[in-house]
């Protein structure tokens, strides 16, 4: 792991970094990176703590727009673009894949920008394997 790698979180783990809870491996390459400004979130990240909140599936510690701006407010964190060619990319993702949207909105991201895609996810961390996207398990 470079000291300079730039990594995309995953929504659980942007959620763990942001209201505690779950100890994550690998904590002092995260905290480096964030020292760096190099831990990115990409909106669908956003979309889905939404979906979660709005389904009493996670409790947020204020009110959604406030944890937002909050959130943005981290240190060493950035909000990565969504793009058409993202967009693209993850409908046609090689080899076998769950159908998650979020999911692949996220390795998508992962292989256009050249991340390193942050995850506790065992589907993520097997497609990894593959060889089709770059993750570290946290």
């Amino acid at each position: 792991m470079s000291r300079s790698a730039k990594y995309l979180l995953d929504t659980h783990v942007f959620l763990w970094l942001i209201e505690g809870g779950r100890s994550l491996k690998n904590k002092a390459v995260f905290e480096t990176a964030a020292f760096m400004g190099n831990l990115l979130i990409s909106p669908v990240t956003y979309w889905e703590v939404g979906m979660l909140a709005s389904r009493h599936r996670i409790n947020l510690k204020m009110p959604y727009q406030e944890w937002i701006e909050q959130s943005m407010k981290a240190p060493g964190l950035s909000l990565i673009e969504l793009s058409a060619r993202i967009a693209f990319e993850a409908s046609y993702l090689p080899g076998k894949l769950h159908g998650d949207p979020a999911d692949r909105i996220l390795i998508a991201t992962a292989r256009i920008k050249s991340l390193t895609l942050a995850t506790r996810d065992d589907k993520i961390l097997a497609y990894s394997k593959q060889g089709y996207v770059n993750a570290i398990a946290c």
